[in-house]
């Protein structure tokens, strides 16, 4: 009360000092517990840029910005050149003080995250607050039992090769080529990738296609599309995110609703014994089907649609796309590995699995697609309890409180120079049994995977540890179906725009920001390339 007695004898400014500097007090005292809490764990904070929201509100601002313009790449990378000596990779921003947000792009730490401390960290619960609303409690948003459940309840449909698989990949590959133009005339094909690849996941997942290819303004794309914008920038700006209006993406996520749940409810009324015969079915036989014959819970079911949506549409569309904006740039590519599909597979016979895994090249282009745009460029983890992140050689670790935030970037990590052997430098061995001069690792090259591996963790395009991505296989093979079936009928790819121009769009999966504007060359009967 004496203190409360003494403001109301002080006038305005000095009202509005006192204030201030009990804040500044306040943020000190934060800071200092913190320091202390990183002291006696016997660790150190990584580099600091921020920890008040004086200095750190810029940052916040500017990722926001970044983002708003395409280029949270580049502020990504910036904020490296704040960085130490002693700690280059990781740099950590605290705005109020307490929790810290820690960014890094070290493959230890990745590792550590993801296997070596795996149980130390998680999703947290402040991000299965911010996602919860699209993916509920599915196996993206949850940590411990809830997550193992999850994952056993997805992964049977992953862990086995399904003829259906083919036939809904050839399916919708084929309904996608009958919508490209006329040959030599232009098409935006990411576009048409992210419509098939829709449609493929929503035929894998339900049983029944959302049919974008034949009708793009479907109401569920443009759905998905906005919840997705929305939800990137609600993770970005978490600190903000009660402040951001939610009205078009709580709108989107009744529309998406609304189309699943029907499937959903027809589902659960099959009888417990009708499900069993469908499982013996391959051709019949769903995604949701699987799910409940292992819960009758709605809105398990739901949200384990939502997740496995996600993950099924964008990550697959976006690669296929970068794959064809590279593939563009470099006809000698286009040429060997439009030579090795017809080798194996012929110019119109439906590749099967078989064909699949023994197309090496097709599956060195996949894996240097991934390796310069990993599908999902940003993840985090928060920190379950106080654990470590390890310093480089000859520092101590860094400590992680309970409840800070490890962001990692695949791509900003796959794209460090000093990651890579020297341009140029001779490395490994060539089909002949010579070593082969290092290619600029800028520079888009499936012929390096010919004689190079990359070390353990630095190159992570579907995570790792027990989080691997369960559908890495399917999409994989769905990848490597769409461009056999593109690449035998057509012998020649041309890019229609300024190819130097392109941009990385990152909102949760990274796509060509320009889209992908191609003119595909149809082969005359009887042409190789």
């Amino acid at each position: 009360m004496t203190m409360f007695k003494a403001l109301s004898t002080l006038d305005a400014s000095q009202t509005w000092a006192a204030v201030l500097g009990f804040i500044v007090l306040l943020f000190m005292g934060r800071k200092a517990w913190v320091d202390y809490k990183i002291r006696r764990a016997g660790g150190v904070r990584s580099s600091v840029l921020a920890t008040n929201p004086i200095t750190g509100f810029r940052f916040f601002a500017r990722a926001g910005y970044m983002q708003a313009r395409d280029q949270l790449d580049e502020f990504y990378d910036e904020l490296y050149n704040w960085a130490t000596p002693e700690c280059p990779n990781c740099v950590e921003i605290a705005f109020i003080g307490g929790v810290r947000f820690l960014m890094t792009r070290e493959p230890e730490h990745v590792k550590t995250v993801l296997t070596s401390k795996f149980t130390d960290y998680g999703k947290g619960p402040k991000f299965h607050e911010t996602w919860s609303p699209f993916l509920g409690d599915s196996i993206f948003t949850t940590d411990g039992q809830l997550w193992s459940d999850s994952r056993a309840l997805i992964r049977p449909m992953f862990i086995k090769e399904r003829v259906r698989d083919i036939e809904i990949f050839d399916k919708w590959t084929k309904t996608l080529i009958s919508k490209l133009p006329a040959s030599g005339q232009t098409v935006d094909i990411m576009d048409l990738f992210y419509r098939m690849t829709l449609d493929v996941t929503t035929d894998f997942l339900l049983g029944h296609s959302v049919d974008s290819l034949n009708n793009p303004k479907h109401e569920f794309v443009d759905a998905f599309q906005e919840v997705q914008r929305i939800q990137m920038m609600l993770t970005i700006l978490a600190p903000f995110r009660h402040i951001i209006p939610k009205y078009r993406y709580n709108r989107g996520i009744r529309v998406l609703e609304r189309f699943i749940e029907p499937f959903i409810q027809r589902t659960l009324a099959l009888q417990p014994s009708e499900l069993e015969d469908l499982s013996k079915s391959s051709s019949d036989f769903t995604f949701l089907h699987s799910l409940a014959r292992r819960t009758r819970d709605a809105k398990v079911i739901r949200d384990q649609l939502m997740a496995v949506l996600l993950a099924g549409r964008d990550t697959t569309a976006a690669t296929l796309s970068w794959t064809i904006y590279e593939l563009s740039h470099y006809p000698r590519v286009y040429h060997k590995l439009r030579n090795e599909i017809l080798s194996v597979v012929g110019p119109s016979r439906a590749p099967t699995y078989e064909d699949l895994k023994s197309l090496t090249y097709l599956t060195h282009t996949l894996n240097e697609a991934l390796r310069l745009y990993p599908a999902v460029p940003y993840n985090l983890r928060a920190a379950l309890k106080d654990t470590s992140l390890p310093g480089i050689k000859g520092q101590p670790d860094i400590t992680v409180l309970e409840g800070d935030i490890v962001t990692y970037s695949a791509l900003s990590m796959q794209r460090r120079p000093d990651l890579y052997p020297a341009t140029g430098e001779m490395v490994g061995k060539g089909e002949k049994g010579q070593r082969q001069p290092f290619e600029d690792p800028s520079v888009f090259s499936p012929e390096r995977w010919d004689y190079w591996t990359p070390k353990a963790w630095n190159y992570v395009p579907f995570n790792g540890g027990p989080r691997i991505c369960v559908g890495q296989n399917f999409a994989m093979t769905e990848m490597a179906f769409t461009l056999v079936r593109l690449l035998q009928k057509y012998d020649r790819l041309e890019y229609r725009g300024d190819w130097h121009a392109q941009f990385h769009k990152a909102e949760i999966v990274g796509a060509p920001g320009h889209g992908v504007p191609v003119a595909f060359f149809e082969a005359q009967e009887g042409d190789v390339a």
